[in-house]
């Protein structure tokens, strides 16, 4: 029997998003069944080294590290996983692909453009297998919508509109953290912005030009004041000459964590909506139509948990999909390209790409709404 490729993973930070990559780390076995390698996380580090080895123990996980530089000098680490603040994300993709290890980042790349400029150009020169957390490509729908697009069932695309919208702005007296301070890289286009940017890109194509609006509805929370933003508004044009709308929101009264895209192009178009993460709205224009509507009309696909196989089987095709589903979908496929030595999307470049529009946005936003070349990176 041929020998299992065993990938040893070194995470920094473990707030939410790390509990979740460790998640589905340890559950691959469940989806996948007998993969060719085997993945653990076998190293952790946070701010405190206290807390490092409570959680390690706490859900089994490897050694606790004192500190980043611990992590990445030991040999044994294959990849680092960086779950970290936003500010935090340049300096350790750097220190880390130096090192001589794979890379994992969790959403936005970093927090200005100069910087995803040179972690690109490092990733090229230290030839190691890099990837973004952008979990919403791997959605089933979207997974579906993207073949639809592929195979041109959509024709060219005209137009679009996406929006990413939560509740939390509207509190005021909430206790403040990092996404609400700027010095940090907060705010919500970096937060929710940065993953419907990509999903854009990811479906309709690269971008012309953006132009931004920045809304702090609560600038003074209690006896603190912020100044990342709380909504941002953003009309774009696309090089292929689609137009269309994105709106980041956290001043949302009433939502959970509502994802919201449409795409219409010549020969059809698509909805999809997070909140019903089982169904993709596929209208076919191509259908023959009639004075009572003919065939024509949006076909509700249901997508749910139908994953490719062998991940498809687990829990059940029929099965209602959660959110951690496309984390888990997005794991193997990163960790399946590093096994290969074959190359991951989305990749370091796309997270500078988003990057790239983020801050055109904002030099429009600052500049009184004036519409803003995208430069790629």
């Amino acid at each position: 029997m041929k020998k299992q490729k065993c990938l040893n993973i070194g995470m920094v930070g473990f707030g939410s998003m790390g509990k979740t990559h460790a998640y589905t780390i340890s559950n691959l076995p469940y989806y996948f069944g007998a993969l060719p390698f085997t993945a653990n996380v076998a190293g952790v580090c946070t701010t405190s080294y206290e807390r490092t080895l409570a959680l390690c123990e706490q859900y089994h996980l490897g050694r606790a590290a004192r500190d980043f530089d611990e992590l990445i000098a030991r040999d044994d680490i294959d990849i680092i996983d960086i779950c970290t603040p936003n500010t935090l994300h340049a300096d350790m993709i750097c220190r880390a692909l130096k090192a001589g290890k794979h890379v994992l980042c969790e959403k936005p790349l970093c927090v200005t453009l100069e910087q995803a400029t040179r972690i690109t150009r490092l990733e090229q020169e230290c030839d190691r297998i890099c990837g973004m957390v952008f979990n919403n490509r791997f959605m089933a729908p979207m997974l579906r919508a993207k073949q639809l697009i592929d195979e041109g069932r959509l024709g060219r695309i005209l137009s679009f509109r996406v929006s990413y919208e939560h509740n939390s702005s509207t509190f005021a007296n909430r206790a403040p953290g990092w996404k609400q301070t700027a010095e940090h890289g907060g705010g919500v286009l970096f937060d929710l912005g940065s993953h419907i940017i990509d999903l854009v890109r990811h479906l309709c194509g690269d971008f012309e030009s953006v132009q931004g609006m920045s809304q702090i509805a609560f600038p003074s929370h209690g006896d603190w004041q912020t100044d990342a933003d709380e909504a941002f508004y953003i009309t774009a044009k696309l090089t292929s000459g689609a137009c269309g709308t994105i709106v980041a929101n956290k001043l949302a009264t009433g939502v959970n964590d509502d994802l919201s895209l449409a795409i219409f192009g010549e020969r059809g178009s698509i909805k999809y909506e997070l909140m019903e993460p089982e169904w993709l709205y596929f209208y076919d224009n191509d259908r023959p139509a009639s004075p009572i509507g003919g065939e024509r009309g949006f076909t509700r696909i249901e997508c749910g948990g139908r994953y490719p196989e062998p991940g498809g089987s687990f829990p059940s095709p029929k099965a209602s999909v959660g959110w951690l589903r496309c984390h888990v979908e997005s794991m193997v496929q990163y960790l399946s390209a590093v096994a290969n030595g074959t190359p991951f999307s989305p990749s370091l470049y796309d997270g500078a790409y988003v990057q790239a529009v983020m801050q055109a946005a904002l030099d429009s936003d600052r500049n009184g709404g004036v519409r803003t070349e995208v430069i790629a990176p």
